[in-house]
């Protein structure tokens, strides 16, 4: 997915934009970048950050960067921030989301002949670059971002450095969240309002959907207002987000504690142990331990001195082996209990069915599996969440294919809890995983727990609705 940090401070700035670019790091796997604006003009320095922590990579470059305003960046795929010289002069620029269209676009922009793509990545436009040639088709930075964002489908929420501050924008629907910071002398936008706090930030306010505002020494000017319509990516409290994060002034561990509490309100199954899958799991676990009385135990723990980062490698056979060697069981808190387990979510559930066999083998009686959202039926359209190739690989897909054939058409019924097809589908899953019992949480259970109205919450992946 990605995420992305920007300071406009009075003092040098590079410190903060340090610190508050790392606190990104666990929404990104392969590249990390910083930006800033000094007496200079702009430095940038970019890195490969798949199999080393982003501040070991840039500790020794941040000697070498000054200035009062600057950008960060952890990316999915493609070098960032970008530097750019236009019309508009010359500025860097970071973007976070996923253009679905981007070989569309890019035709339009070759009948102008107007301009050439060189940041290509494993064959394709780098979207950054992309969005750059968007905006610069239009007189200014406002109206370049204004009609960037009407123009392509999927999400795409940015920050461009200039000489005099910082233009941020998200998405046009609010598909990804954009936060502002201030303290005195200061001003941040962040994804991720963990990175504030401790940088002696406080929350200004949360970006509307579609909304493009100017930070600037002397504060934040708004450029265009925010759109109606918001469709915030409800994985972000699920699985994405930081616990100590909020997205639209929910904080992210307390929801999760709520869905732990939601899935213990529709249980059947007794159980000894409540555990969490490290890490995103383990706040969905306490909550289901609060609700319910069943103590909550540490049966897997997670090896973070060499494994803090959720990087995995598009092989099946190296990511499986990766997530062996993360977890850690404890023999002493599984043998001869029944065990219920959180997971936020099962993607192809290939990893999980490794770790489950591990607990029986580690002498569990039962295990039972409580994912915290509903089962992914559909590849994500809007963001990079998921790595699939195919939603055939979806484990839910798997089971569906299972029972219709390889030739099924409508999902419908398959997303909804409690269909004859539903019940089946599930079924399916659990004997492949080896569970006792599994149990997804309900949808209407998920955006309660969030507590969001239902219309302003993305469900795509699971409801297959815009």
């Amino acid at each position: 997915m990605g995420g992305f940090f920007g300071i406009v401070s009075r003092e040098d700035c590079v410190l903060d934009l340090f610190y508050g670019t790392d606190y990104h790091s666990h929404l990104g796997t392969q590249r990390g970048g910083l930006a800033t604006w000094g007496t200079d003009g702009l430095t940038r320095f970019i890195h490969d950050i798949r199999t080393t922590q982003f501040r070991s990579k840039f500790e020794n470059d941040i000697a070498r960067m000054s200035g009062n305003n600057g950008i960060g960046v952890i990316s999915d795929f493609d070098d960032q921030p970008l530097i750019i010289n236009s019309h508009l002069g010359i500025y860097a620029i970071v973007t976070v989301g996923a253009i679905r269209n981007s070989a569309e676009l890019a035709r339009g922009i070759f009948k102008k002949n107007s301009t050439h793509f060189s940041e290509m990545c494993q064959g394709e436009i780098n979207p950054t670059e992309l969005m750059a040639a968007l905006i610069n088709q239009e007189k200014t930075f406002a109206d370049g971002i204004r009609s960037a964002q009407e123009q392509i489908e999927g999400s795409c929420s940015l920050l461009i450095l200039t000489k005099d501050g910082i233009y941020a924008a998200r998405d046009r629907l609010g598909r990804t969240p954009v936060a502002l910071g201030r303290k005195t002398g200061a001003w941040a936008a962040t994804m991720e309002t963990c990175a504030l706090p401790n940088l002696d930030f406080e929350t200004d306010r949360h970006l509307g959907p579609g909304e493009i505002v100017l930070i600037h020494r002397d504060g934040v000017m708004q450029i265009k207002p925010p759109e109606d319509r918001m469709r915030i990516c409800a994985f972000l409290w699920v699985y994405y987000g930081y616990p100590a994060s909020d997205y639209e002034n929910i904080n992210v561990e307390a929801c999760r504690y709520r869905c732990g509490a939601c899935l213990f309100r529709r249980e059947t199954s007794a159980a000894d142990t409540v555990c969490g899958i490290p890490d995103s799991g383990t706040g969905h676990a306490m909550g289901y331990s609060q609700a319910s009385g069943v103590p909550f135990k540490r049966s897997f723990v997670k090896y973070t001195p060499t494994w803090p980062r959720s990087f995995m490698p598009q092989d099946q056979d190296q990511r499986e082996k990766i997530a062996r060697m993360k977890l850690i069981p404890i023999r002493e808190l599984i043998a001869n209990s029944r065990l219920l387990f959180c997971e936020d979510s099962i993607v192809r559930g290939m990893q999980l069915r490794n770790t489950i066999y591990r607990l029986f083998e580690a002498g569990a009686r039962e295990v039972h599996m409580r994912p915290a959202c509903p089962p992914l039926m559909f590849a994500c359209k809007y963001l990079n969440f998921s790595r699939t190739k195919s939603e055939d690989d979806l484990a839910a897909r798997r089971a569906v294919r299972e029972i219709e054939g390889p030739s099924y058409g409508n999902l419908e019924e398959y997303t909804h809890a409690g269909t004859d097809r539903y019940e089946r589908m599930v079924d399916i899953i659990r004997k492949q995983l080896g569970l006792t019992t599994l149990r997804y949480q309900r949808l209407d259970d998920l955006i309660e727990a969030i507590g969001m109205p239902a219309d302003k919450v993305c469900t795509y992946c699971w409801s297959g609705r815009e």
